[in-house]
């Protein structure tokens, strides 16, 4: 029980491997290295066959791609890698689906299939029993149903035995160029470790990073020049995400369900493209999205910026290497 070289990861509703890549660490984002960190998904899983191949392309063949309510009922899925859940793992992620809860959606909550799938993670946290696990998602979760639903899912959590410690981000904050807020709730059991504390900002209103510094070099490009450097040809309307971009700003949210309707340049004259989109979301360049620019929009929306993912994985890595190797000093002693 003291600290380790690496640290396994099972990794649930995985996408297209934002939050992966954060715990994963070693790439670079607008000239800034993010050093590997000491973690290793072992397995993960993503229902989106198109989200399945990109994760699998970067990442490689650990994911299974299928419904994880089958996998975890014993039906087989027609994957590339159909490895069994692991028996044992050190920490649990998962961004459960959030439409159901965000503003932006229908904020049908737990009267959704998908507004339950947090289950099937609390179901994987107990057939694991990881010492840390971590669960993002949507600023909506907070409000829907006058906030009951973040009290079921907290109460629920902390019945498996876990000190349960929620945290609304802000994105710019942490070094991504976007105004993107997402709630993400960090586990610790209880017979192990203390509850964890969330790693405070490192940058704030006066030292955001602006959508300009973040793409202006894209702007120019012609399409197809650059790879993912595609963009939607939807027309103007007066649905969301018809605005230009500030250019001097962090960008709104990058969303998954657009329909095509992601913002416009500030320039007035295209829309953003997928790899722009990407930048925004704070993706190194050689994080490639595979099929198609329609699929690449909503893998990218729908993912965990990874620089933001970094910052809460480097907190959680130093909380383990303390932690750990305290409760193990303190059990000698006892002994």
């Amino acid at each position: 029980m003291s600290a380790k070289s690496s640290y396994s990861i099972v990794s649930l509703f995985s996408g297209c491997g934002g939050l992966d890549l954060g715990f994963k660490g070693g790439f670079k984002f607008l000239g800034k290295t993010y050093s590997k960190l000491n973690f290793n998904v072992t397995w993960a899983n993503d229902f989106n066959k198109d989200a399945c191949l990109t994760f699998q392309k970067y990442f490689g063949n650990h994911i299974v791609c299928g419904d994880i309510t089958k996998i975890l009922n014993g039906v087989k899925q027609n994957s590339l890698f159909d490895k069994p859940l692991p028996e044992n793992v050190d920490i649990v992620l998962g961004g459960f689906p959030c439409q159901d809860f965000s503003h932006a959606g229908k904020r049908r909550g737990f009267t959704s299939k998908r507004g339950v799938l947090y289950r099937s993670m609390i179901e994987v946290i107990k057939r694991t029993n990881p010492y840390i696990f971590v669960a993002e998602n949507v600023k909506g979760l907070l409000t829907i149903d006058n906030g009951e639903a973040i009290r079921t899912i907290i109460k629920d959590f902390e019945a498996l035995g876990y000190n349960v410690v929620p945290n609304l981000y802000l994105a710019a904050d942490y070094g991504v160029p976007q105004n993107r807020e997402r709630v993400i709730l960090v586990g610790t059991r209880k017979d192990v470790l203390p509850p964890f504390e969330h790693p405070k900002p490192v940058l704030n209103k006066n030292t955001w990073i602006s959508v300009e510094k973040t793409i202006s070099d894209l702007v120019g490009k012609k399409e197809g020049t650059f790879p993912n450097h595609y963009w939607s040809k939807a027309i103007k309307n007066n649905g969301q995400g018809n605005n230009k971009i500030d250019r001097n700003k962090p960008s709104p949210t990058m969303r998954a369900e657009h329909h095509g309707n992601i913002e416009w340049l500030w320039n007035g004259k295209r829309r953003l493209s997928a790899r722009e989109a990407a930048r925004i979301q704070s993706f190194p360049d050689d994080f490639i999205f595979y099929p198609s620019t329609s699929s690449a929009y909503k893998q990218i929306g729908n993912a965990v910026p990874p620089v933001l993912g970094w910052y809460v994985a480097k907190a959680i890595q130093a909380f383990l290497d303390k932690k750990l190797q305290r409760k193990l000093e303190y059990d000698l002693c006892l002994c």
